[in-house]
């Protein structure tokens, strides 16, 4: 069973036959969001550079159907995170976040501790003889950690996301494996979610120290990818809905998430402090 299908499983089963509708749907240009009725909001990374984008029929039919998202059960919205095409899985699992919020704020976070306004990189412990492998170029964590760890590798599509003096960290997609598995901690972004490959990266980080799953899509219920290996899931907590889906359908990055998110970690207890 992948990591998202337990993630569904557990949550069905955590809210017991509960079937809440979702009110709203926004898919904007860096992030997508989904509210259920019970007001809970949960985002994912909207992918980019699709192949897959609505310019004829045959690929409109594929999309996510516009018009029609709203009012929809969450568990029907939910089985769009198995979908083949990322924009459906994007829609899949930002409402999977939002249940996931419902899930927290019902029952808390069995096997782990939350900690508000807590960064990843602040959780994640990171020592000065660490090797740290990071998948997506955490821009903010890169600054952070160059020249101050024993080996720092940065898995990217995108070459031209790092800086001039940091490409010496990157590495291209084929070469993940390898890297994670040479870590101590593995940072993973959470758009591997959306993206697709979570379940290998986990699978190739599973010697590492500690393992982060990172960014705002980094937001599940965390029983699931604590038994898969993950220590810290840094995410958000969304504070203001109604805001939160403006933001977004205006085509705001997490950048503009300050005021109607904060940045929350769950710790796996065993992870230590």
């Amino acid at each position: 069973m992948s990591v998202v299908e337990a993630w569904v499983a557990d949550l069905r089963r955590v809210l017991d036959g509960a079937s809440p509708v979702v009110e709203q749907v926004r898919i904007g240009v860096f992030y997508t969001a989904a509210r259920l009725e019970s007001g809970h909001v949960g985002v994912a990374f909207t992918p980019r550079g699709l192949t897959d984008t609505v310019c004829c029929p045959r690929s409109a039919a594929a999309a996510p159907p516009s018009g029609r998202l709203a009012g929809q059960e969450a568990w029907t919205l939910a089985e769009y995170a198995f979908a083949p095409q990322s924009l459906r899985r994007a829609v899949g699992v930002a409402v999977l976040n939002a249940l996931s919020a419902l899930a927290m704020d019902r029952f808390g976070v069995p096997g782990g501790r939350l900690l508000p306004g807590v960064d990843a990189l602040e959780a994640a412990g990171v020592q000065p003889d660490d090797r740290v492998a990071m998948v997506g170029a955490f821009v903010p964590f890169i600054k952070a950690l160059k020249g101050k760890v024993a080996g720092l590798w940065v898995v990217d599509r995108h070459r031209e996301a790092l800086k001039p003096d940091e490409l010496s960290f990157w590495r291209p997609p084929a070469e993940a494996q390898k890297v994670l598995s040479q870590a101590d901690v593995v940072i993973i972004t959470g758009s591997a979610l959306v993206e697709g490959g979570i379940d290998d990266l986990l699978e190739a980080a599973s010697g590492a120290r500690r393992v982060v799953l990172a960014g705002p899509t980094a937001s599940p219920w965390p029983p699931p990818f604590f038994e898969r290996g993950v220590d810290v899931l840094g995410g958000i907590r969304v504070l203001d809905g109604p805001r939160m889906l403006q933001v977004v359908a205006e085509g705001g990055s997490g950048y503009f998430f300050g005021t109607v998110a904060e940045k929350v970690c769950v710790v796996r207890q065993e992870a230590g402090s």
